[in-house]
């Protein structure tokens, strides 16, 4: 299915200096957010005990806020809605761990005046284990980089693989940015949809560098500009269509799925509109700032191709028993 009907390629890398620029003020900006604002850590990550209540009909949250506020447990706690106006979620940074006493019948002993309530789940993570999933996270993107700045390079070249990371990057350095921003907690569901991000954006790329490793063989031009704009133009409908249904596939969860994704559901749909912006107009770029020349590219592609027709023509005449 064709959703963009072209006779020429689309120009778009005449537009490139536009599309970086926007690009390095929305990085600084995320940037100048996380150092500034900081992220709103959850539980999994700062340790802590979450309690969420349920009640029949609309929950009185000041009257569970003055309930609990006479007891040390829940000293600094944090009172809100969850979802809906029946439900609520207690935040509290003391594990009951630490302080020998189940957290949750102590919540139900607080509330019991405030009416019928149901108490659905108790979360608690120790500071030591919040801190080591902290560092085990930020050492699983590390790892998710790397990993795919040398699969890129094998499967591709040097200057593909490092554009390719840059891009990556440059998602998730946004999508940091819009979490920031819009003070979503960051859980191991966050770090789940950072992890998605990586992927998802570099399968974007890796398609976007498949045509363009197929337009410097076909495409007459030797200039590299026009090759990405005829082999991006040629991919345009193919990534335009699978971005706009993950996208809409996404937004249903957010919409529907309730409060519990809601912070993985925004964080994703962050990272689709923005993987599939850099796959095109951050990534093929690049190429050029990093002097990739094509005319070099088919001379090396060229000799390949001579050293393997003699290495067969070597291996048939062996074979006849010619040589």
């Amino acid at each position: 299915m064709e959703l963009f009907k072209y006779k020429k390629p689309i120009p778009l890398m005449a537009k490139s200096k536009i599309f970086f620029t926007i690009s390095v003020i929305a990085v600084l900006a995320s940037y100048v957010l996380i150092f500034t604002k900081g992220f709103n850590l959850g539980i999994d990550f700062a340790g802590g005990t979450v309690v969420q209540v349920k009640y029949e009909g609309e929950a009185p949250i000041k009257k569970v806020r003055e309930a609990i506020r006479s007891s040390k447990i829940f000293e600094g706690a944090s009172v809100n809605y969850f979802g809906s106006k029946d439900e609520i979620v207690i935040k509290v940074r003391t594990s009951s761990k630490k302080l020998g006493t189940d957290i949750g019948d102590e919540a139900r002993k607080l509330l019991e005046k405030t009416g019928k309530f149901e108490v659905r789940r108790v979360d608690m993570v120790g500071p030591k284990v919040g801190s080591e999933l902290r560092e085990k996270g930020i050492m699983a993107l590390v790892l998710a980089i790397a990993g795919i700045l040398i699969y890129v390079s094998f499967r591709f070249e040097w200057r593909f693989a490092i554009a390719s990371v840059v891009a990556l990057i440059h998602d998730v350095s946004i999508a940091m940015g819009a979490i920031v921003l819009f003070n979503i907690e960051v859980n191991l569901d966050i770090l789940a949809a950072l992890l998605t991000i990586l992927g998802y954006s570099l399968n974007d790329t890796i398609i976007v560098f498949d045509r363009i490793r197929e337009g410097l063989v076909t495409v007459r031009s030797s200039k590299l500009a026009d090759v990405i704009d005829e082999s991006v133009t040629r991919t345009l409908s193919r990534t335009t269509l699978t971005s706009l249904t993950t996208f809409f596939v996404v937004l249903t969860l957010f919409l529907m799925g309730g409060e519990i994704i809601n912070g993985f559901s925004f964080t994703l749909l962050v990272g689709i509109v923005v993987g599939t912006y850099s796959s095109i107009f951050i990534a093929s770029p690049l190429l050029m700032i990093m002097k990739f020349n094509v005319e070099n590219y088919r001379k090396k592609l060229a000799e390949k191709k001579r050293k393997e027709e003699e290495k067969a023509r070597l291996r048939a005449m062996y074979e006849q028993g010619t040589v």
